[in-house]
């Protein structure tokens, strides 16, 4: 019998860590086809680089290196700023990311144990000093290519809502909440539910509270 409840949690956390790892391999593998074919089309249609890297925070806030296809174009203005994502997303990154195939890349973020199929996505560093203590606490856990905040609304809601998922799933985690959210997300997939936020292409920065 297990001592106490936190060692029952540690050994499931465990458990979660080596099946994420086992899944991506296996995924990279067996996906490596669709992988090839994605990074052509985005070569032919936006040139390099294929993949966007970027720094996030990761569990406890450690900073790691994130992977995603690209998705939108480098075009920038006459002072040399980026225009607005809107202006420079393309038709292959919209399939891309109607489809979510745009966070293929991530499987590599798993294997190497940086993130897990299933918590809170990971954003960019600069938030890290604009989150509440309560707010904080997503980074409690391993970030997810999915996770609770996104099977319930994604990009169509509010900062305040998705940090509130992102903590309840620290609070609630267990393994078969992961699968129900394996399952959910791969339902508003085929759905393609939720991906937007109103009629914009990405989400508006979080400026804090």
């Amino acid at each position: 019998m297990w001592k106490d409840q936190s060692s029952v949690t540690a050994y499931y956390k465990l458990v979660k860590s080596v099946l994420d790892r086992l899944a991506a391999a296996i995924a990279l593998l067996i996906l490596s086809p669709v992988l090839l074919i994605v990074g052509i089309a985005i070569y032919i249609r936006m040139g390099r680089p294929i993949v966007f890297a970027q720094p996030r925070p990761g569990k406890n806030g450690e900073v790691f290196q994130f992977y995603k296809f690209r998705t939108m174009t480098s075009d920038r203005d006459a002072d040399g700023n980026f225009l607005p994502d809107v202006q420079r997303i393309t038709a292959i990154g919209k399939f891309l990311r109607q489809t979510s195939l745009d966070e293929l890349p991530q499987l590599w973020n798993v294997l190497k144990g940086d993130m897990s199929f299933v918590g809170p996505r990971p954003l960019v560093v600069e938030y890290l000093e604009r989150y509440s203590p309560e707010q904080a606490r997503r980074h409690d856990v391993t970030p997810g290519i999915t996770g609770w905040a996104q099977i319930n609304g994604r990009n169509s809601i509010s900062w305040t809502e998705k940090f509130k998922l992102d903590v309840w799933y620290v609070d609630n985690w267990s393994l078969w909440l992961d699968l129900k959210i394996l399952f959910l997300t791969l339902w508003k997939v085929v759905k393609k539910d939720g991906i937007n936020q109103s009629e914009q292409d990405t989400m508006e920065k979080f400026m804090g509270n």
